[in-house]
């Protein structure tokens, strides 16, 4: 998605370490979002964990604040300019960012409240990124009780997954190396039509011209492109299905609790990184490419169409055999997790 928050480095670099000019509320806790949706969505479980627990949370992010009709109960704003950053999370006591060092580059210099979440991210371990930022919010916060969701509730007058068979597919992602080629998923397309399905891809406006530039215009489904992550996420909602590459939109679907399908290219990263809001699963490379750099570079080719849509019977078979799992946020019983 759209990358329209600016990083803070050049308004806070400049300025010399020095005490808040106010007090900071006590428990009052600021989310700064990177400007990606997926980073977005699974750093807002810990913000939804702490506002459940009646926590003073404040979120700040453009895709936060596109989606604030579908956050009952959060407190958003949009993307602090980089003039403002310092003097506004100064009034926090704690101040949470997914990275280190970005959107705001030097927080760790100067707020003694700032927490990243590298080690998080890279543990070692099977979780999800939403199972792990879960998990932290009942570690580091000391909540007696978490949900693996991030608050996500449509707003009135959508019907969740109303078109049962529509399939929403997102062929691009925010780099090349992510993404399965682009001709596999127009074949992917016309298997599904073959079988009953009504396949639809979302795209950017600006990654519209990718699909021209490869002549292949005439032979696609449905193209949407759509003006704000609101009006996506309400298109998500009430389709059926999504299936697609590693990236934010996969897990917009998710946390709305549509069962998602997701093309990775390392397992390591279909780790961590998977949807983890609702059922779900992922295609990898098979296990027969010999070495890394030969699973980097032929990642793509290696798995087919007969691949993908075979994953895709699998989760709809288990899907519709448990079809209390697609809905459970939908229906707001997210998975619990209660620390030890």
């Amino acid at each position: 998605m759209t990358r329209d928050e600016v990083p803070f480095a050049q308004a806070t670099a400049s300025r010399e370490p020095s005490a808040f000019t106010r007090r900071p509320a006590q428990q009052s806790i600021a989310f700064v979002m990177s400007p990606a949706l997926g980073d977005t969505l699974n750093l807002l479980v810990i913000a939804h964990n702490l506002a459940r627990a009646g926590r003073q949370v404040q979120v700040f992010g453009n895709h936060a604040n596109a989606l604030a009709a579908w956050l009952p109960g959060m407190s958003v704003a949009p993307a602090l300019r980089a003039s403002e950053a310092r003097d506004v999370l100064a009034r926090y006591a704690t101040v949470v960012q997914m990275h280190r060092d970005r959107p705001c580059a030097d927080l760790q210099e100067w707020h003694p409240g700032f927490i990243h979440l590298h080690d998080v991210e890279y543990a070692k371990n099977g979780e999800c990124m939403a199972a792990r930022f879960a998990a932290f919010a009942a570690r580091h916060f000391g909540l007696r009780d978490v949900v693996v969701s991030n608050g996500m509730r449509a707003p009135a007058g959508l019907v969740f997954r109303r078109h049962s068979t529509r399939v929403a597919l997102h062929p691009e992602a925010s780099s090349d190396d992510k993404r399965w080629t682009r001709t596999r998923f127009v074949g992917l397309a016309r298997h599904l039509a073959r079988n009953g399905f009504e396949a639809q891809f979302t795209l950017e406006t600006s990654e519209k011209p990718h699909w021209d530039s490869l002549g292949i215009l005439h032979a696609l489904p449905p193209l949407r492109h759509f003006a704000d992550t609101s009006a996506l996420a309400a298109w998500l909602y009430e389709s059926g299905w999504f299936i697609g590459n590693d990236s934010g939109v996969g897990h917009l679907a998710s946390s709305l609790g549509v069962p998602t399908l997701t093309v990775f290219r390392r397992r390591r990263i279909a780790q961590r990184w998977r949807p983890g809001f609702a059922a779900g699963a992922v295609v990898v490379p098979p296990w027969w490419i010999p070495t890394a750099g030969l699973k980097e570079r032929w990642w793509r080719e290696s798995i087919s169409v007969r691949r993908v849509a075979a994953a895709f019977e699998s989760l709809r078979s288990r899907v519709e055999a448990t079809p209390e799992s697609a809905a459970q946020i939908a229906t707001q019983a997210a998975i619990r997790i209660t620390p030890t």
